[in-house]
């Protein structure tokens, strides 16, 4: 195996590598708020260039492409409008509800695509369409993974992007932490899969490129393992044996939803696949990593 760094923006990047017989796009800038400063070129260049690049390499080397989507597709301005029952440390999905596509599944393929839904996940979008595109014009062997949230070991979390390590590493290290929108609750809720589950997924597809092909479908770890912010404190509590206090904001982020799992009835009618690691052995994981790695992170952080 050969490593070659580059960059997916870089066309001349990619082209020194050479014929290919597959591809996994999973190149991103992820974050919820890229760009609502209005710095939308790093972005853009990073998610739409960067796929019709890793495309054009596809197309030129006849190589299957699997593209890491993301359900930020999903519009927050029809999230926001589904029906909740407020639980004591959650919300969860109403039996009834009025959005095609959201069930108390979580939400599948079928939910609409048309509204705001973060530059983030407007770009992904635009590239699963190029991707759709590449398909038919030029006859490429192309699978979207429509991602919820990963999670696991090596995910440098952020409050914007990889909220669940965002959330262990606090609690290790003592820094501060804030439930934020919603009445400050921190009854928000995401659904969590861990990134070797997606791994054994990926490797199903590329073993069987032909009866992939085209295929469109949600990935993630769906309401059976999905979090709250208050649970995920209490989770963090248990593993790192300290009581970090949690502040309260009720200050609307931009782009946030109150509830989001995926529905992954469509994957699961191809394949036997299925996450293996509930959400206490993800976030489990995740501390043993950074308890392992304490100093390095430490010295990466500034702390």
């Amino acid at each position: 195996m050969e490593f070659v760094h580059g960059d997916v923006r870089s066309r001349g990047d990619l082209d020194q590598i050479g014929a290919v017989d597959a591809i996994v796009e999973c190149s991103a800038e992820p974050s919820a708020l890229a760009g609502v400063d209005g710095k939308t070129g790093y972005l853009v260049d990073t998610n739409l260039v960067g796929a019709y690049n890793c495309l054009e390499v596809a197309r030129t080397s006849g190589a299957q492409l699997i593209f890491l989507s993301t359900s930020r597709v999903y519009p927050h301005t029809l999230l926001a409008g589904a029906r909740l029952e407020e639980r004591a440390n959650r919300f969860d999905l109403a039996e009834q509800q009025d959005i095609p596509g959201l069930t108390v599944r979580g939400v599948s393929e079928d939910f609409p695509v048309r509204g705001g839904r973060t530059l983030y996940g407007t770009t992904k979008l635009a590239a699963e369409l190029l991707v759709e595109e590449y398909r038919a014009t030029f006859g490429l062997r192309t699978i979207v993974n429509r991602c919820g949230v990963l999670a696991g070991p090596w995910q440098m979390g952020k409050a914007d992007q990889g909220v669940f390590t965002h959330w262990a590493l606090a609690h290790w290290f003592g820094l501060p932490l804030s439930y934020i929108g919603y009445g400050g609750s921190g009854k928000q809720v995401r659904d969590l899969l861990h990134v070797e589950d997606l791994a054994r997924l990926i490797e199903e597809q590329l073993a069987d490129p032909d009866a992939w092909d085209g295929i469109l479908v949600n990935v993630g770890g769906g309401v059976d393992c999905s979090l709250s912010l208050r649970e995920t404190t209490e989770l963090c509590r248990e593993l790192t044996g300290r009581n970090l206090p949690v502040s309260a904001s009720c200050e609307e982020r931009p782009g946030d939803v109150p509830f989001y799992a995926s529905d992954c009835s469509r994957l699961f009618e191809r394949t036997t696949w299925r996450p293996l690691r509930a959400a206490a052995d993800i976030m489990g994981d995740i501390v043993a990593w950074i308890a392992a790695n304490e100093q390095a992170l430490r010295a990466l952080r500034g702390i």
